[in-house]
């Protein structure tokens, strides 16, 4: 049984095509949180990739830094709204940013964030690490890391990790146990390697990587559905 996990929320899921919020896939999300923050100690991380794709955007001569801050702003955005679908819910929920919004929401540090969470609020973390070249993923392992998380959850737009990315290859195979290294070694799109690297050096025990398009999917893995893939040291 998991005390406390670590949610990273795909920002691609949380959206559709030209609608950067998807108020129904939102409000799903609230939904199967709500099933499990009685039992389970939860913090979460969104993507921003629903708002914002990065370097990937339609400006390739931006300087970079300034697109990170944009995407790290998404990731505020997001974590706004998931708070409000919550609260709708009838779930305690606050936003804790690593970089200080006064006014919207707590700066982030990691006695307020574990308190909140023992008391049994769910803490969303905004924008990731609060540094430009690290993305959300090195973010989730930090939070992980530093707040003692049994388990990192990483719900995709994929179902797991696979041999190529599902959406571009046809002959892509689900993989649904893999090691941390092996990870490393195939280069293999779950989550970035200073990601890994943290995860490795601070034992971080689990990593289960599954689909979000279906968000009960939280729910089920959480009491123990093998779907998706095991990712461990």
């Amino acid at each position: 049984m998991y005390r406390r996990v670590i949610i990273k929320l795909s920002g691609e899921a949380l959206g559709l095509p030209g609608v950067p919020f998807h108020s129904v896939q939102f409000d799903r999300v609230a939904e199967a949180i709500k099933t499990v923050a009685e039992t389970v100690q939860i913090g979460i991380l969104t993507g921003g990739g629903n708002l914002w794709r990065g370097r990937k955007n339609d400006c390739p001569a931006m300087d970079p830094v300034t697109s990170d801050h944009i995407g790290m702003t998404a990731t505020l955005m997001n974590s706004l709204y998931l708070k409000d679908a919550l609260h709708r819910t009838g779930v305690k929920a606050e936003v804790f940013s690593a970089v200080p919004v006064n006014g919207v929401c707590q700066p982030y540090t990691r006695d307020a964030a574990s308190a909140y969470m023992d008391a049994g609020g769910v803490a969303l973390f905004a924008f990731g690490s609060g540094l430009p070249f690290f993305t959300t993923d090195t973010a989730v392992a930090l939070r992980a890391a530093e707040l003692g998380a049994d388990a990192i959850f990483m719900a995709k737009n994929t179902g797991g990790v696979y041999t190529a990315d599902p959406n571009r290859d046809d002959t892509a195979r689900l993989i649904p146990d893999i090691t941390y290294q092996q990870c490393i070694e195939l280069q293999l799109e779950v989550m970035d390697m200073t990601a890994f690297q943290i995860c490795i050096q601070n034992h971080i025990p689990l990593i289960r990587v599954f689909g979000l398009k279906e968000p009960d999917n939280i729910r089920k893995v959480l009491n123990g559905d093998p779907m998706g893939s095991f990712v461990h040291p």
